[in-house]
């Protein structure tokens, strides 16, 4: 089967490539010339031909995930679609099933076939659950429980996958010697890193990369190649289990690259502000410019119940150094599963600090938002401005509960000492 990147490599223009660069406003050559070189990965699995194809990367606008999914304590198939929907219509551009509890192959197939848009998962999640029901234990997962659930989700139609395959026996040591205050935080990257200590093997998905990359190459899936070694608060950021995952990433995303299979790059978790850029920095660097997917970063540990915010200013921050692909956060991170208006504010503020990025990386094409609702802003065209609103159904909302019923045209701030419509009145009658 012929990748994405193999098609660009040979200077082939493809369909997908094509309406990629029409909906980014940018040159198909750029965006062939990005795939070719992996800065620009393509998320579309073979299977969903009747998909539109996506790109994250560099060059091209940031884009935001949706994280939904179950869990063995709230399992609610019905409530998980609801979210992912919900999710869509607020802006995000892809989700990510991440289900640990009920029927997991019936839920990942049903948002696939009810959400039109790009779909990841973490196949480690099932792996271990299935090994504990037929195994007892999670570290007695095996390497073909690992192998046929990451195939059985490519089949399904998945466009991208996380798998954890920068967790070596050397990694793991690392983080014991290290004595981290959270140790190991990423649930997949637990479950290998148990695997690893108990069975005193390598990790199967960085000893058998060949294979992983056979399977992604016959489905042409985006590797999406985790972080699962990332710092879980403050005081273990950028420390050298996080660094040692990087290096070991690195390596890996240059043997994808020859065999022609799309990779990106997951990010650390919890970052002070002024480690962001060095971050970005370092994976651009190390991993030759793949696409770097970042969870927030979260720059403070103080916020739970406000970690949709704590995480837009890392993501905006990271985007602006040059992240391509932020994580959302919801309120409800480190305290509980989501619910619908939680993940409506995950994506909503994910996107506004997408967007605050993109005014800087491609002010031209993205700078045109903002001057129109300035327009309607400074003509006092309120049903302009609501409609330009990232959250129209919000502002919409609060203007009819709070507008002064005899003037209209302003809002309850400022009443007839409105500026810009004081300024209208006397420029009128100067002339």
């Amino acid at each position: 089967m012929t990748t994405q990147m193999e098609f660009a490599r040979r200077g082939v223009l493809t369909e997908e490539v094509k309406t990629i660069a029409a909906a980014e406003g940018v040159p198909p050559e750029f965006v062939m010339r990005g795939v070719a070189e992996g800065r620009i990965v393509v998320t579309r699995n073979l299977v969903r031909r009747e998909m539109k194809p996506l790109g994250i990367g560099e060059g091209l606008r940031v884009k935001v995930n949706a994280n939904i999914g179950t869990s063995k304590d709230i399992c609610d198939p019905d409530r998980e679609l609801e979210k992912a929907k919900a999710a869509m219509e607020s802006g995000a551009d892809t989700l990510m099933d991440l289900s640990t509890g009920g029927d997991l192959d019936a839920i990942r197939r049903r948002i696939l076939k009810e959400v039109p848009i790009a779909l990841g998962t973490v196949p480690i999640y099932q792996v271990a659950i299935e090994a504990q029901e037929k195994h007892g234990a999670i570290v007695n997962m095996t390497e073909d429980d690992i192998f046929n659930v990451i195939e059985r989700h490519m089949k399904d139609g998945v466009d991208f996958i996380t798998v954890h395959c920068g967790i070596t026996r050397e990694s793991v040591r690392r983080v014991i010697e290290r004595k981290r205050l959270l140790g190991v935080v990423s649930r997949g990257g637990t479950f290998l890193t148990a695997w690893i200590l108990k069975n005193e093997k390598e990790n199967p998905l960085y000893s058998n990369f060949e294979y992983l990359l056979e399977l992604a190459k016959d489905y042409d899936v985006v590797l999406s190649l985790g972080d699962g070694l990332r710092p879980g608060c403050i005081s273990d950021a950028t420390d050298s289990p996080q660094i040692q995952e990087l290096l070991i990433i690195g390596e890996l995303v240059e043997r994808a690259r020859k065999a022609g299979v799309q990779t990106m790059v997951e990010g650390p978790g919890h970052v002070p502000l002024d480690q962001i850029e060095a971050n970005v920095k370092l994976e651009k660097s190390i991993c030759a410019g793949a696409p770097f997917y970042v969870l927030g970063p979260l720059v403070t540990d103080v916020a739970p119940g406000y970690d949709h915010i704590v995480g837009a200013i890392g993501g905006a921050v990271a985007a602006m150094a040059g992240a391509d692909y932020l994580c959302y956060v919801t309120p409800t991170e480190h305290i509980a599963l989501p619910d619908l208006e939680d993940v409506r504010e995950g994506v909503i503020v994910a996107k506004i600090a997408a967007h605050a990025a993109d005014l800087t990386r491609r002010r031209e094409s993205s700078l045109s938002w903002d001057y129109s609702i300035s327009k309607a802003r400074a003509d006092l065209n309120w049903e302009e401005q609501i409609r330009l609103a990232i959250n129209p159904e919000k502002v919409r909302k609060i203007r009819e509960l709070r507008y002064p019923k005899k003037i209209e045209e302003v809002c309850t701030m400022c009443g007839e000492f409105c500026a810009i419509k004081l300024l209208k009145e006397y420029t009128r009658a100067e002339h």
